[in-house]
């Protein structure tokens, strides 16, 4: 049976990845905030060794573990609320990995990271959470060339696709095809990158469009 862990695993978005893999045969680990502070680096490599260990090995890693997505002038920024932002999005993604890389080259397994589209569009009212998500891209294409040929390491930047509630008709307007997504579209397409044997070192947006629809989008 292949094997998946999952971070941020108890989340919306990581919630329907976790139940979604589960579906379709996997076994996982879905990891949320009490089972580690993936911030701290010991806690993030004891958490990739409880899971090898529980499920035999390691197929597939999914980092979509996040902190510190809170809107905030620019100038307001504290020293705490950007290491909360960078500390499991940007650091934990990274050590994860480095933890995990020996059980998956063994697999020749695969690793997704949860981006978002904050890391490609400039937002003002959230410039912690857009930084560590461009932090998180980048990661994305520096360990699939140093983790290649073994592992596979692609990106998959949502939109918006976890909408609170009365806010859905403003933000299906920021999209293409005039609708929000769901965390099960996200799922859907960790599903497919998890089995898409000849993709690396690069994301996949799942956005409805709206990456594209405005170089200026309005704040989330």
């Amino acid at each position: 049976m292949r094997s998946a862990l999952v971070t941020g695993g108890t989340g919306r978005v990581g919630g329907a990845i976790a139940a979604r893999l589960e579906g379709e045969g996997w076994s996982v680990v879905a990891a949320g905030r009490a089972d580690g502070d993936l911030a701290k680096v010991d806690e993030a490599r004891a958490l990739v060794e409880r899971a090898a260990a529980e499920l035999g090995g390691l197929d597939l890693l999914v980092n979509a573990a996040g902190e510190g997505f809170v809107p905030k002038p620019a100038e307001e920024l504290t020293e705490a609320d950007w290491d909360a932002a960078f500390g499991a999005t940007a650091k934990g993604s990274f050590f994860v990995t480095q933890a995990a890389a020996p059980h998956l080259r063994a697999s020749r397994g695969c690793v997704v990271m949860i981006e978002d589209v904050a890391a490609y569009q400039p937002w003002p009212s959230f410039a912690a959470h857009c930084a560590a998500k461009a932090a998180q891209a980048m990661l994305t294409r520096v360990l699939a060339r140093a983790l290649a040929p073994d592992v596979r390491v692609c990106g998959l930047a949502p939109g918006p696709v976890a909408v609170e509630p009365g806010q859905e008709e403003r933000r299906a307007a920021e999209t293409l095809l005039g609708r929000v997504g769901t965390p099960d579209d996200v799922a859907a397409a960790v599903v497919y990158l998890a089995g898409a044997s000849f993709v690396t070192g690069t994301t996949l947006v799942v956005d409805g469009g709206r990456l594209v629809q405005s170089t200026t989008p309005s704040k989330p």
